[in-house]
């Protein structure tokens, strides 16, 4: 079964056409209606879909950590830093995770970009 991703509001739109044109099952917060909506309510959002949630924003380390020392269920992060990797290899990496991983692999997990 593949990874089906939910991206925060901060994710370049670029990303999300690549992914889409790469056929990566992607849904975004602005789709979903949850605009501007706090951290930890579009992490619940994310884990109620079963999607795993793909981040630019640095915030959502914090939410994922604290989820995961005080052993409340989410279904992962990947996180990547836009200084770190072009849009391009974020594609290409977020595609390796989608078609290659279990959800289960990521339940409750922080992956960090790149690979």
């Amino acid at each position: 079964m593949s990874i089906a991703f939910y991206l925060d509001e901060n994710v370049h739109r670029g990303i999300t056409n690549g992914l889409r044109i790469r056929n990566v099952d992607v849904l975004t917060v602005q789709e979903d209606g949850r605009t501007s909506f706090p951290d930890p309510i579009i992490l619940d959002r994310a884990t109620e879909l079963d999607r795993v949630l793909f981040s630019q924003d640095d915030d959502f380390l914090v939410e994922a950590t604290r989820r995961q020392q005080e052993k409340i269920n989410f279904s992962g992060v990947v996180s990547a830093h836009k200084l770190r990797i072009s849009v391009g290899d974020c594609i290409c990496d977020l595609e390796i995770l989608a078609k290659a991983a279990y959800p289960e692999e990521l339940t409750n997990q922080i992956q960090y970009l790149p690979l």
